[in-house]
This record gives C-alpha cells, sequence and structure tokens, in this order.
C-alpha cells in the first residue's frame, strides 16, 4: 500500500516518511547487503533528477565465484602481510559497489552525466577518478574512507583532495541510524 493511508496504516504519518536524502542512503545501504567481499561491504546508487538509474555493491565481477566461495585471492589470504587490508588492490578481482553502480548505468544505457552518487562509504581513489569520468556531480558517503597507510604520503592526499574539489559536493550525510531503522521495520532497532 502506498501513499498517504500506507503511512497511517503502519502507524507512522505521511509526515514522517523518508527525506529523499534519507531514501537514497536506505537504496545504498539495502545494495551493500548483497555484497560478498570479506573484507568491507559497500554499496552504492546513482540519482538523476531524484531518480534512480543503478545501484551497485562490491564483489567479484559476473559469472566468478564470491569471494565467500574462493572468488578473490585477496580476499581469501586476506589475514597474511602480503595482502593485509588496505593494500594489493591492484589484485583483488572485486569490483567497488561505485564501479558496479556506474557500469550497471552503462550497461543499460543511463547516462551518468549530472548524476548525483550516493554510497555507504567515501570512493577510494580509482572510484573518485571514475565517477567524475563518468560525469557524477556530486558524492554523498555514510562512512568515511580511510587510504592505508602506504598511501599516507602528503602528495597522495593532496591528490586525493584535488579529486574531490572537481565534484560540486563530496560530503558526509548526516543520518539517525534509529530513524532510518524505523523505516525499514517497525518497532526498536535490534540489540
Amino acid at each position: 500500500m502506498g501513499g498517504a493511508a500506507g503511512g497511517r496504516a503502519r502507524g507512522r504519518g505521511v509526515t514522517d516518511r523518508p527525506t529523499k536524502l534519507e531514501y537514497f542512503v536506505l537504496l545504498a545501504l539495502a545494495a551493500r547487503t548483497r555484497a560478498d567481499c570479506l573484507g568491507r561491504r559497500v554499496g552504492a546508487v546513482i540519482i538523476r533528477e531524484d531518480r534512480v538509474l543503478s545501484t551497485g555493491y562490491n564483489g567479484t565481477p559476473i559469472g566468478m565465484p564470491n569471494c565467500s566461495e574462493g572468488g578473490c585471492h585477496r580476499c581469501a589470504q586476506r589475514d597474511t602481510p602480503a595482502y593485509a587490508p588496505g593494500g594489493a588492490y591492484d589484485v583483488c578481482v572485486c569490483v567497488h559497489a561505485e564501479q558496479n553502480a556506474l557500469m550497471t548505468a552503462a550497461r543499460f544505457g543511463q547516462s551518468t552525466l549530472g548524476a548525483t552518487l550516493y554510497t555507504t562509504m567515501g570512493p577510494c581513489f580509482t572510484c573518485c577518478k571514475e565517477a567524475l569520468q563518468a560525469g557524477i556531480v556530486a558524492v554523498h558517503y555514510v562512512d568515511d574512507w580511510q587510504p592505508a597507510a602506504q598511501e599516507q604520503d602528503p602528495a597522495l592526499a593532496h591528490q586525493y583532495a584535488a579529486l574531490r574539489a572537481h565534484f560540486q559536493a563530496f560530503e558526509p550525510v548526516a543520518v539517525d541510524p534509529d530513524r532510518l531503522w524505523r523505516h525499514l521495520l517497525p518497532g526498536p532497532p535490534p540489540g
């Protein structure tokens, strides 16, 4: 049931419905539930003119076994020093959530020129570059991305800041987790 009657029937008024920002964050969070990475699970959604163009989550390419099935050697070896969290991305087979959202839009002929990206984690260097190339104008994220120790070089930090500066907006979203939860399921959040 949609509309005002549907909202009231579940015990919340029409005025309590999610804001557009909350709605887009909820969609990114929903996409994240499909992620199969053994490290961070990330979800993303691309929006233009308040409409969903595509979603994505991080994991192995189509047709390959998932990380939990041994599809990514880096994920399988993440407890070894050579593949410690934050490193060896160049040998990771996984596609980032933002990349998947961009490529899904391309696959189905959806232009991302002028679109906004909502993601559960701030995009890394590569995803920032790709989002800029795809015409994304704004990025809103839930959790901040922290570069690995080897990427803490001041020159790299400057380059990352320069990438972010090319977007009209590149900022964390301030959302109340309890309020988001209320929009997903009735009752209090679990323990």
